[in-house]
């Protein structure tokens, strides 16, 4: 058990603001130094922190509510708790659900409620939420419903699918979103210049701050940490140069601007990769833009649109593997997704391609454009009004599951698209499978097959 008094949430160096640590007493982290200490302070997440927003409510003190904060690794869950805790005016207890248990939370409950006898509040931080069981979170139910502790609880993890619903319930939830490009370079200008951080002791070119940027994904603690231990290779008053990051972090700069020329050829070089099938050479595409800090939704987005755009029916599994890479990277985030996103790239990488699904939509849009409507044939058309029946609407319908087959003669067309194809199966993959299959069921519906047909 921690409490704010055991330095959990120490700024500096367990003193006042910038003052200089006993000797012998090792330095916090710059990214522990760097941690906002006020609402002003912190960078992004605007979207919570707007005019009577709840969270800014809570940080300054007039708001009592439990919170879940959810959202990726270094986009402020802690500094959060911390300004909520500091704001109650409570006494601070904390826990990592990587080493409580059931007796600990109990623990703190206890205290909780004789603190809370002599009136004071106590406010409870459990990081990783997600990781207790659901005995140890129901055991907080009590204590949360009757605010006998304040809990302020952190998850990486879709609090809908980790968290139990009663303690969801009574919990406000909270999505913290990844910082921006923008974000992380205000962090890591301020942790140069704040007499916390470097104090100006070095700078930083601008490549080295564009490499920080991208390796931090969206990370601050992350981009603080890289910025510290490319400043301690640099001599005071030097500056940090790519090659300081680099050697710092084992990670080479990548040349890869997502506003720029980079962005755009990456990305058309790893879907023509795709389409060309070569597996390795997709992968290699993908893995520049997961190490340049691609917004890793472009990239699923992209895959998706892949799998209809140049597979489509010639492996229709294509598509689930995109759309299921795609909610990983909502529901988990990276760094895990890379992998999701690395298998749905083999998958489509190596699965068989067809245009057949673009080809078919681009000529009916075509004829579409050009005017080739026409009216509904009356027996398809709408007959679930009244007066539907007297302009012959619904009039001669023939259902297809009263036919043995399931399928019958009967036009579906406007009358001046009868007998188009649209749709020419490949014979590549599945597809193989579906042209002649295609094939009879346009003789059977357009009525140029013999009723004595055999059963399919």
């Amino acid at each position: 058990m921690t409490g704010v008094e055991d330095g959990l949430f120490d700024t500096d160096d367990g003193g006042a603001e910038g003052a200089v640590p006993e000797k012998g007493t090792p330095r916090p982290p710059l990214a522990v130094r760097m941690r906002p200490q006020s609402l002003d302070e912190i960078v992004g997440q605007q979207h919570l922190l707007g005019e009577r927003a709840p969270l800014r409510r809570l940080i300054a003190g007039s708001g009592a509510a439990s919170v879940l904060l959810y959202g990726p690794p270094g986009t402020g869950k802690t500094t959060m708790a911390s300004l909520i805790s500091q704001a109650t005016g409570g006494r601070f207890e904390a826990l990592s659900a990587l080493s409580s248990g059931v007796k600990e939370v109990r623990v703190v409950i206890d205290l909780a409620r004789r603190r809370l006898a002599q009136g004071q509040q106590t406010v409870l931080f459990i990081d990783e939420v997600h990781r207790f069981s659901k005995t140890q979170q129901d055991a907080l139910l009590d204590a949360v419903e009757n605010r006998i502790v304040l809990l302020v609880a952190a998850t990486t993890e879709n609090p809908s699918f980790s968290v139990v619903a009663p303690l969801l319930s009574r919990s406000l939830v909270l999505h913290l979103q990844s910082l921006t490009d923008d974000d992380i370079k205000a962090v890591l200008r301020r942790a140069v210049a704040d007499p916390r951080g470097l104090d100006g002791a070095v700078t930083v070119s601008d490549d080295a701050l564009d490499h920080l940027v991208a390796v931090a994904g969206g990370d601050a603690r992350r981009a603080l940490t890289a910025l510290e231990a490319s400043a301690d290779a640099v001599e005071a008053g030097g500056e940090v140069a790519v090659a300081d990051v680099e050697a710092a972090i084992d990670r080479a700069a990548v040349r890869y601007d997502r506003a720029g020329d980079q962005h755009y050829d990456v990305t058309s070089a790893f879907i023509k990769s795709i389409r060309g099938s070569d597996v390795d050479a997709a992968v290699h595409y993908l893995a520049r833009m997961i190490s340049a800090g691609e917004d890793p939704r472009f990239i699923a987005r992209r895959l998706m649109i892949h799998a209809s755009e140049d597979i489509g029916m010639a492996d229709p599994t294509a598509l689930q593997a995109a759309v299921a890479a795609a909610q990983v990277v909502q529901l988990v985030g990276m760094p895990e997704a890379k992998l999701a996103l690395a298998q749905a790239t083999i998958h489509l990488a190596t699965a068989p391609k067809s245009g057949a699904v673009t080809s078919a939509l681009g000529r009916a849009m075509s004829d579409v454009s050009a005017g080739k409507a026409g009216a509904v044939p009356p027996p398809l058309r709408d007959g679930h009004y009244a007066g539907a029946k007297k302009l012959g609407n619904a009039q001669g319908y023939r259902f297809p599951h009263d036919d043995p087959d399931g399928v019958l003669a009967q036009q579906y067309p406007p009358d001046v698209l009868v007998g188009v194809d649209y749709y020419e199966p490949t014979d590549h993959g599945f597809e193989r499978e579906l042209q002649p299959r295609v094939g009879r069921l346009r003789s059977i519906v357009r009525g140029l097959t013999s009723r004595n047909r055999s059963r399919r």
